[in-house]
């Protein structure tokens, strides 16, 4: 029986398909209406996917008593034939901010995370805000819930900050992850942390030029505006415009349609693709301006090697060397026929591509070896250090071709050149045959070793592959059974030293008063016996205090487990427990904010109420007690008042007594830097007032909390 989810996710695959029983209990992180009941579930260890194929789907939030049996998934172990009871809700595990590269492994699945990123695109679907977040040079897809009275696309260019739990998209087959979307529950896990500019168009224009020089104070959130005249457009994928100073391929799924000397302003991130500059994920609109005929420019090759030109309208001459046709990646989108042309000019060889929606025949009918002039948006193509090696000329229309001159075969130079390669093909020829016959046997056995040694170095490989997937495997189960083993017994030293150090606060402070009592009657004995039934007495209330700190201990110790760090609960449950067998009534209130405290806040807290609420029963003779918390911003107020009979408190019993109640609240809240606060009169029952300052880091929190 698997009891958490971290155990879950350590089963390989093939222990995963062997069908373990699962009972674990956790906190829904993510289910969405269009999951069909399934869902991801995350308890104090990890978070995992629940395969729910029930009707019925819980809520983010809703604390969940899952039972079920392991299986493989798709990516992940998941939870399988689950049955499932509300428990009831609970506020979502905090997110664990993590590097876009962890999440990006994979190793996140079903965790739930924090991390921040540029919104690149929006889109609406199923009611969800459908984004595409970038973040350190990666995208993932980001669905959170729509905003009230804000357009989804006005977010483009805001930086975000989600907390979310991750769902990866896998090959099944394989169980090979192929990327991550993120799923947002709640409103306030998606936050703006900057909003984009509500126009866009105000910004500064940038000449295209401008776009990748340097400039001070730039950053990689900002957004680049750009105006020029449209050279060709590819609708839905991008558009080339030019300006004064060069072209720009901007990358828009944008489907407006524009003409060829429109001229429009483009808003959009600024990107490199092959070491040049790009506008993705862009947005355009057209300017009033009216309409510029450009004309391609004739440039030389050695310009273009320098990067200058790219994306921008030019025209090349070169001779045709070869021709291919090539099927269109994404016919959905583009033309599904490329017809590419390979050309040369004096001195370098480059290609003209053609997208149409079948062959072009007017390509086709130009024959190899004419000459010929292309006029298209130019592509320069660099190698892997950045250096311009050749171009490609993008040809908007079959009319971007232009015959200058077709080969002529019947020269005599032609002539020459062919006798002489037949010539050639002939002597090579023979000399092939003869080396071949010569050669032939000993090839043979060659091949025949070679077949053998691929024969034993493939069995190796295939046992090596195996003897590491198995070695693998070992160290992966040894890893997680030492974090388990690290995990549980550093719970057990914190619970050793809190247990250690209330015993030392409590039961061996009082045995060490009555240490020192029994030394002083063992002197006074023989010498003053009135005084020493004083000490005895004391000695008695003393012992009868050791015997409830010894028993709230014990007390403790079994209850800690139920109060599960709720405050409010501990303090009732407590409170009404002490004053049961005296039939006094117990009322709670809290005020403020509620919210997790630290544990040593919540744990003094909770001691100094069940001292006031102790005291009230033994001594006050109230039939009524009223306990009142209240979380501040800087500070947490307990206030327990009874309707008693009341003291003086100048007169009260203290040490010098036996008794220890009010001096050990004052000391707990004096080691948290807090006050305690008496307030009694005779027959106007008794207020204790305990206030204790929250932690710098708490007070964030909760002016966060606020803000939200």
């Amino acid at each position: 029986m698997l009891t958490n989810a971290s155990a879950i996710l350590a089963l390989s695959g093939e222990q995963a398909a062997q069908g373990i029983k699962i009972s674990i209990k956790g906190v829904v992180t993510a289910a969405e209406p269009t999951w069909g009941g399934r869902f991801f579930i995350q308890d104090s260890s990890a978070g995992v996917f629940v395969e729910n194929i029930s009707k019925v789907q819980p809520n983010p939030g809703d604390v969940l008593a899952v039972s079920g049996i392991s299986y493989p998934g798709g990516y992940a172990p998941i939870i399988s034939k689950p049955n499932w009871t509300k428990m009831g809700e609970a506020p979502l595990p905090p997110a664990t901010p993590i590097a876009i590269e962890q999440l990006m492994s994979g190793a996140e699945d079903g965790q739930r995370i924090e991390i921040s990123g540029i919104i690149r695109e929006v889109q609406v679907a199923d009611n969800l805000l459908q984004i595409d977040l970038s973040s350190g040079g990666y995208r993932i897809r980001v669905y959170a819930p729509i905003p009230p009275g804000i357009d989804p696309q006005k977010l483009v260019g805001s930086k975000v900050d989600v907390k979310g739990t991750p769902a990866t998209d896998f090959n099944a087959p394989l169980r090979r992850l192929i990327s991550v979307d993120v799923y947002v529950p709640f409103l306030k896990d998606f936050v703006i942390e900057k909003a984009a500019a509500i126009d866009p168009f105000s910004g500064p224009l940038t000449l295209i030029r401008h776009i990748a020089q340097y400039r001070a104070g730039r950053s990689y959130e900002d957004r680049v505006h750009v105006k020029g005249v449209v050279l060709y457009q590819r609708k839905g994928k991008d558009l080339f415009i030019r300006d004064a100073t060069g072209g720009l391929q901007i990358k828009s799924s944008q489907i407006q349609s524009v003409a060829k000397g429109d001229v429009v302003e483009a808003v959009g991130f600024p990107a490199f693709e092959n070491f040049l500059p790009v506008l993705e994920d862009a947005t355009y609109k057209k300017a009033p301006d009216p309409r510029v005929n450009e004309s391609p420019l004739s440039v030389p090759t050695d310009e273009l090697l320098e990067g200058m030109h790219h994306s921008d309208l030019i025209t090349m001459r070169g001779k045709l060397l070869d021709r291919l046709e090539a099927q269109g990646s994404s016919p959905a989108v583009q033309p599904d026929v490329n017809t590419i042309l390979v050309l040369q000019t004096s001195n370098l060889m480059f290609t003209a591509k053609s997208e149409t929606a079948g062959p072009n025949a007017n390509l086709k009918s130009i024959p190899i070896g004419s000459v010929i002039e292309v006029s298209g948006i130019c592509f320069l193509l660099s190698d892997e250090v950045g250096n311009i090696k050749s171009f490609q000329i993008l040809l908007p229309t079959s009319n971007s071709v232009r015959m200058i001159s077709k080969p002529s075969w019947l020269t005599p130079e032609h002539l020459l050149i062919t006798l002489a390669i037949a010539f050639l093909v002939i002597i090579v020829g023979m000399s092939w045959v003869v080396m071949v016959t010569r050669r032939n046997s000993a090839l043979r056995y060659l091949i025949h070793e070679r077949e053998l040694d691929q024969k034993e170095l493939q069995k190796a490989h295939d046992t090596l592959e195996w003897r590491v997937k198995e070695r693998t495997e070992q160290l992966k189960f040894q890893i997680t059974a030492k974090k388990e083993a690290e995990v549980q017994f550093k719970a057990t030293l914190t619970e050793r030293t809190r247990l250690a150090k209330d015993l030392h606060d409590t039961i061996e402070q009082t045995m060490t008063g009555l240490t020192l009592q029994l030394n002083t009657v063992r002197k006074l004995f023989q010498v003053d016996p009135k005084t020493t039934t004083h000490r005895l007495e004391l000695i008695r209330n003393m012992v009868r205090m050791c015997r409830v700190d010894l028993k709230r201990s014990i007390w403790d110790l079994r209850s800690r487990e139920l109060e599960q760090f709720d405050l409010c609960k501990a303090v009732s449950v407590s409170a009404n427990r002490i004053a049961d067998n005296a039939g006094i009534r117990v009322e709670v209130e809290t005020k403020g904010n509620v919210r997790p405290l630290p544990e040593v806040i919540e744990e003094n807290l909770l001691r100094i109420c069940q001292e006031a609420v102790t005291n009230a029963v033994k001594h006050s003779g109230a039939i009524l007690v009223k306990i009142e918390l209240e979380f501040g911003n800087q500070n947490i107020i307990l206030k327990v008042q009874d309707n008693g009979k009341g003291f003086m408190p100048e007169n009260c019993a203290g040490p010098n007594d036996g008794h220890f109640g009010l001096l050990g609240m004052a000391e707990r809240a004096k080691r948290l830097d807090g006050q305690i606060f008496i307030a009694s009169a005779p027959g106007a029952g008794t207020s204790i007032r305990a206030e204790l300052p929250l932690l710098v880091n708490e007070q964030i929190e909760y002016k966060e909390s606020i803000a939200d």
